[in-house]
């Protein structure tokens, strides 16, 4: 598995070696050496999710609380999304920042985001199924998040016309609003927060 640190501390993208032959294919699309490897200190899973997405559907900009937050290690298993991550953490030298990757059913790369940053996806093709896992269970009260069009942070959706959005996203405030508001995440916190997972403390 190739594993590369993304432009955004604390990303990394992951590409598997698939083994294919007349029968199919085989590839390990996550692997615990690799990640701990990577980022310093176990994924410790708590909840997998899968969602199903219509083509031009965008969903994010999604972040929680720190700690505990919840880091996400994100494929996607059928059709394809341009997985999109934001940093979010306040004081972060590359605040306001996002990066793409292409996620899909050919590549099979995956992308892991650590505690504090922000993430979401745009479906690029009908059914596109993505499958994350996470750090920690999904809790209502820790969630928020910020609007995947706020043209502060700029995003490019490659969706074919005006992105679809849930009703919670399209009501989601600026990243400026958000900062206002004091929920976004602390650069400084975030690193505190990784450093005592990699001593085994979280």
């Amino acid at each position: 598995m190739k594993v590369d640190p993304l432009g955004i501390e604390g990303a990394w993208e992951f590409v598997p070696r698939q083994h294919g032959d007349a029968r199919g294919l085989f590839l390990e699309w996550y692997k615990a050496e690799a990640l701990t490897e990577a980022v310093g200190h176990p994924l410790d899973l708590r909840q997998a999710n899968m969602s199903v997405s219509a083509a031009d559907v965008v969903r994010g900009i999604h972040f929680a609380d720190v700690p505990p937050s919840q880091a996400k290690y994100v494929t996607c298993v059928r059709g394809a999304v341009l997985d999109v991550i934001v940093d979010v953490r306040v004081g972060s030298p590359t605040f306001g920042r996002w990066e793409g990757v292409r996620l899909d059913d050919k590549e099979r790369r995956a992308v892991y985001l650590s505690e504090g940053l922000g993430h979401g996806f745009c479906a690029l093709t009908d059914d596109a199924t993505v499958m994350y896992l996470c750090s920690e269970g999904y809790a209502p009260q820790r969630e928020h998040g910020v609007h995947p069009l706020d043209p502060e942070i700029g995003v490019v959706w490659p969706a074919r016309s005006s992105p679809e959005l849930s009703a919670k996203d399209a009501e989601a405030p600026t990243l400026a609003e958000a900062r206002t508001a004091g929920i976004l995440p602390v650069y400084e916190e975030c690193r505190a927060f990784r450093a005592s997972l990699a001593r085994g403390e979280g």
